[in-house]
Parts: C-alpha cells; structure tokens; sequence
C-alpha cells in the first residue's frame, strides 16, 4: 500500500482492512467512525489556510467535495488500497462505498496508533493535490440544483423524499426522489447522501442542465484550447450561473462570448 507511514501496532491496520461482508464483527466500521471526524477536521484546517480570503460557504463546498466519497475511493485507488482490502463481493455501484470506508478506516487506525497530528500530516500529503486541483469552489449536485430552482422558483426549495434502504445490513441501497419546477428524478447509492445527490444530478439533466459539460467540451476542442478540463471547468461555472437562458442555442452562445476568457 503506497502510505508514508508504518504501523506500530500492525492489528490496526489489519482491522481497517477487513470490511463487514468477510467479517460481521471484527471489521472496519468503528474505525471508519474515527477516520471520518479525523478526516473532516484535518481537511477543514487545510483549507483554513490554504484559502485565508474564503468565505465560509466556499470553503464548505471545498470540503464536502474533498471528504465525499468519490474524493476518498479516488485517494484509495492512488494508494492501491484495493489490493490489500479485505472484502466480500464488490459490484460496480458499491466499489467506491467500499473503498471510501476502508480509505477512512485507515486514517482511523492511524489516529488510534499515532495520534491526530501523524494522521493530519498523512492527510496533508495525500489530498493536498486535490484541494489545490480546483481554482474555485466546486458545487455538487444538490447545492447547483437548489441555487438554480431558488433563482427561476422564488426562493422554493427541491423536496426530497427517501425511502427505507433495502439489502444487506452491512451493504444497503438507498433510493431518493427529487421534485422541482414540476419535474421529478431518482436516484440510488450506498448511503442516503449519495441517493439524494445522484437525484439531484439526475434532475439536472432533466432540466437540460447536465448539457452543459458536453457542450462545453465540445467548443472548448474546437477552440484548440491546450487545458480542455480547465477549461470544462470555467464553462461550466460560468455557465451555471446563467442557467435561466431561455435555449440551448443560448447557452451555445453564452459559452462561445466567454471563450476569450478561458
């Protein structure tokens, strides 16, 4: 496993290795617990100083994104984590949740047989990248759907209705409807936070928001343009922002005036 760090206590690290589908009592999951508030509260203090001119509600988004669990299964697959996980059956749509979880049992167990400090600077090392990656601060799905539903709605909000989740208790999948101007979406995951955004991002394209990277993709390798996903980026921020354009020839329009800025 590619980790600066070497376990004194080796039970440790054996424990946050073994997920709840090969073992139902001796597993990961108390050490994930930790590893969560450790990893929370790590990346928090990174972004307090990496951004001092931030307001609060950036600095959020940027943590949300950096602690989510695309975030962790990615640090995961970069440290190889997946070839010393073990596991029970790890299908398409839960090889993320599992990595996710062994990805923070791990600083769990680092906390446990170290202290705060050596998993902060374990932390620092492996997600410095990714917070720097982004020159503004990321939406995610509900936060992009909730502004633009608040903008063309009079401040209404989407409602979100969840249902039980169904399989395995050490391996569930939860369902979430979204319903906003009149439209509704669904979408599933392994936790009830990832149903809701998945929902979200579903609705979206429903309302022909979801276009807006393909198309800016599109014009961004027309122009020729060197940093195609740097530029994806700036276009579709901008481009969020300006939702309420009334077609997609609008849209084609808003992204070609603002490709001089790129």
């Amino acid at each position: 496993m590619k980790i600066n760090y070497k376990f004194k206590n080796e039970e440790l690290l054996n424990l946050a290795l073994t997920q709840s589908g090969i073992d139902s009592k001796h597993n990961n999951e108390r050490l994930e617990f930790i590893g969560d508030r450790v990893l929370g509260l790590s990346i928090a203090t990174l972004l307090y100083e990496m951004y001092p001119d931030e307001a609060e509600g950036d600095l959020a988004r940027r943590h949300a994104f950096l602690v989510s669990t695309d975030a962790l299964a990615q640090i995961a697959k970069e440290i190889e984590l997946e070839k010393h996980l073990r596991h029970g059956h790890m299908t398409g749509g839960k090889i993320n949740h599992i990595l996710a979880n062994a990805m923070e049992a791990i600083l769990g167990a680092i906390f446990l047989d170290s202290g705060f400090e050596s998993a902060k600077n374990i932390i620092v090392e492996l997600w410095r990248d990714m917070a720097c990656a982004e020159t503004t601060a990321p939406k995610d799905a509900k936060t992009a759907l909730q502004e633009y539903v608040q903008k063309i709605d009079n401040g209404s909000l989407p409602k979100y209705e969840y249902s039980e989740p169904v399989g395995a208790s050490h391996n569930p999948t939860f369902t979430a409807t979204v319903t906003a101007l009149g439209k509704s979406a669904t979408g599933t995951g392994a936790s009830q936070k990832l149903a809701g955004t998945k929902a979200a991002a579903e609705l979206l394209k429903i309302l022909g928001i979801g276009l807006t990277g393909e198309i800016a993709s599109s014009v961004c390798t027309d122009a020729g343009n060197s940093s195609v996903a740097k530029c994806i980026r700036f276009l579709s921020n901008a481009a969020i922002t300006y939702l309420s354009l009334p077609t997609y020839t609008s849209l084609i329009d808003l992204i070609q005036q603002i490709m001089g800025s790129v």
